[in-house]
């Protein structure tokens, strides 16, 4: 039977995502200890294609850090949007609200980001494992929690840390750790979902609502990422590519529309869903082992980052100024930002749906979506508070 190999450091994180690779990089930096598990391989984590938009908040973020390099990858957004209601455009600036001169957005989609995070991970000569498997964590509750695992070459090890940062997304075993009687799970199911397609066609940002539905087109590199909404019982194969051509076309009111070639297809249904409180004992949820937020508006990964930010300062008062105030506000400051990009992606989901097809909120549903989408474009201050939100700074 081989001996169980048996270490110490003060923090382990469970997940290397955008969350955990962030908070990593930041207490490396400010030389607190950690060791970082991740179940798969780094050629999965480089490879998984997901979306991202790096708000200016969690800009300036990184470059409070020290750590400003790592979002140079993404593309930087010129802050127009165009949105179509029935075919016809309405462009939106947001240029124009940009009073504290914030840095440019950044569209950098997520492996993208953990790719140049674990460039800089690794220069700072920090401790990744990855293709952990079997992550077992106890002790929670006590002043020393400690995480076994085996490692790539099948041996048994074992973590005792002071805190461990849960890290590890929405089926992680961070959160399933935690005692069912000691969590709060609130959710909602929006009754639609999305065919999401990566397709060779020349990228902007459109945005469009019609009496046939919703559609969307986002740059991913020199292509493009088409959203289209669909039943919730869709599979992708009842999406053939001239079905896809064919509704984009009528939805974005665009019959001249050229196809490209397609490279994948999925179906997803929007939900959103959070746990409450983000902590038990010596462990904290961070990003999706928390919560869970519609693509609409591109906060789930801006909310990932800033837990991360939020996790990070709180150590380092605890660890380095032995002040415990902030890590104890953890829960409590997260769920609030939370909450608050929760609401916005919510009624960003309505209006973008209801505007178009009534068959969820009805005609009088389908009044409301349009009378708020028309505020957005004759009320200053409408239209402030939504660059606001897109931009992370209400």
């Amino acid at each position: 039977m081989s001996s169980l190999n048996k270490e110490s450091t003060t923090v382990v994180i469970i997940g290397a995502g955008v969350s955990g690779l962030t908070l990593a990089n930041i207490l490396v930096r400010q030389k607190i200890s950690c060791i970082v598990l991740e179940q798969r391989s780094l050629d999965y984590l480089e490879q998984r294609q997901r979306a991202g938009t790096v708000e200016a908040r969690a800009v300036k973020m990184f470059e409070r850090w020290g750590m400003g390099k790592v979002v140079d990858v993404g593309a930087p957004y010129d802050g127009r949007s165009e949105f179509r209601l029935d075919g016809i455009p309405y462009i939106f600036d947001e240029n124009r609200f940009n009073e504290n001169d914030l840095p440019a957005m950044r569209l950098c989609p997520q492996q993208v980001l953990v790719r140049t995070l674990v460039g800089a991970f690794k220069e700072a000569c920090g401790d990744l494992r990855f293709e952990s498997s079997n992550v077992q964590l106890s002790g929670l509750d006590t002043d020393k929690p400690v995480v076994r695992y085996i490692d790539k070459s099948g041996a048994a090890r074992e973590l005792t840390c002071d805190f461990v940062a849960g890290c590890d997304g929405f089926h992680g075993v961070s959160r399933r750790s935690i005692p069912e009687s000691m969590l709060t799970a609130t959710s909602r199911d929006y009754g639609v979902a999305w065919l999401n397609v990566l397709a060779d066609v020349p990228p902007r940002i459109v945005m469009a609502m019609s009496d046939s539905g919703f559609a969307a087109q986002f740059p991913r590199g020199p292509h493009s990422r088409f959203y289209l909404q669909c039943s919730v019982n869709d599979t992708e194969a009842d999406w053939p590519d001239e079905r896809i051509w064919t509704a984009l076309r009528e939805r974005m009111g665009e019959p001249a529309l050229a196809a490209g070639n397609i490279h994948d297809r999925l179906v997803f249904p929007l939900r959103s869903t959070v746990f409450e409180p983000m902590s038990y004992g010596r462990l904290y949820l961070v990003g999706d082992a928390a919560h869970i937020i519609s693509p609409v508006g591109g906060k789930g990964m801006n909310l990932a980052l800033f837990d991360a930010d939020t996790l990070a300062s709180a150590l380092t008062d605890q660890i380095k100024h032995g002040s415990g105030e902030a890590l104890q506000n953890y829960s409590n400051v997260c769920l609030k930002r939370t909450w608050n990009y929760q609401e916005f992606s919510a009624s960003l989901v309505d209006m973008l749906h209801n505007a178009g097809d009534n068959s969820n909120a009805g005609a009088f549903g389908r009044k409301l979506a349009r009378a708020r989408f028309e505020r957005m474009f004759s009320s200053i201050n409408a239209a402030r508070s939504y660059s606001e939100l897109i931009a992370g700074m209400a």
